[in-house]
């Protein structure tokens, strides 16, 4: 494949995904920031209701996260190739389950409680909004379905901006470091209508988890961390809220 046809891909893949997210992002601090109203008093919504009644609530929520998942299949149609399928070829299989669950866990440590210490702090000083990152009323399928969203963001994210933009990336020959730091930036910005906490710190999320995939060269690990990192956040939300109001609550 052409470099030039390389780069136009790479270009229609994030114009249909997280490039997209990106740019509405960018869009939305610029309006936050000149909105009159300090960071620290606004919020954003993560998982929000979609509807007053429940099934077409359980319906929209359900189908939103579905059709997200059609840009993964996407990237690994055509990362696919003769002898060789994209799941094994990013590492996104069961070929290691021991070293992917080990792996996966210790980055959901490393990065979960630094991180929740990052929003907290961001919080305080005001340079992060409130994220409300589940429905404090919920109905029976309320924890799948946030369970379902963790799942999406996890492969998402890291099957798209790291898996993919890596691969394509490397084989623009584009240096290692380059693609680190041009994925960590891409994973900032599409979160920087959270505010510039969440941007700095996804940002560095971005460079441990690219180096991860450099050194061990499977996705599976990343896709476990940001599962159970969303996972804790999504379902644990309404709990901080409960315990530590001033941080987790606008006043």
């Amino acid at each position: 494949m052409s470099r030039a046809r390389i780069r136009w891909e790479i270009v229609i893949v994030l114009g249909l995904s997280l490039g997209a997210s990106a740019v509405y992002s960018v869009i939305t601090i610029i309006a936050r920031a000149t909105a009159g109203t300090a960071l620290a008093d606004q919020t954003a919504s993560v998982n929000p209701s979609r509807s007053e009644r429940e099934w077409l609530d359980f319906t929209n929520q359900f189908l939103s996260l579905f059709f997200e998942l059609f840009g993964v299949a996407l990237v690994l149609y055509l990362l696919w190739a003769p002898g060789r399928s994209a799941f094994s070829r990013l590492g996104l299989d069961l070929r290691k389950p021991r070293f992917d669950l080990t792996r996966g866990a210790g980055l959901f440590l490393a990065i979960g409680l630094p991180g929740i210490a990052f929003y907290a702090i961001g919080r305080l000083i005001g340079i992060t909004v409130e994220v409300q990152a589940s429905p404090l009323d919920t109905y029976w399928w309320t924890v799948p379905i946030l369970i379902f969203s963790a799942l999406r963001a996890a492969l998402v994210e890291e099957v798209i901006v790291v898996g993919y933009l890596f691969t394509r990336l490397k084989e623009l020959h584009w240096s290692p470091w380059w693609i680190i730091g041009a994925a960590a930036l891409l994973r900032g910005s599409y979160h920087l209508y959270q505010g510039y906490g969440p941007f700095v710190g996804n940002v560095v999320m971005g460079l441990v988890f690219g180096w991860c995939y450099l050194r061990w060269g499977r996705v599976m690990p990343l896709v476990i961390a940001h599962a159970l990192l969303d996972i804790a956040s999504f379902v644990g939300y309404p709990l901080a809220v409960s315990l530590w109001p001033a941080i987790f609550a606008s006043g």
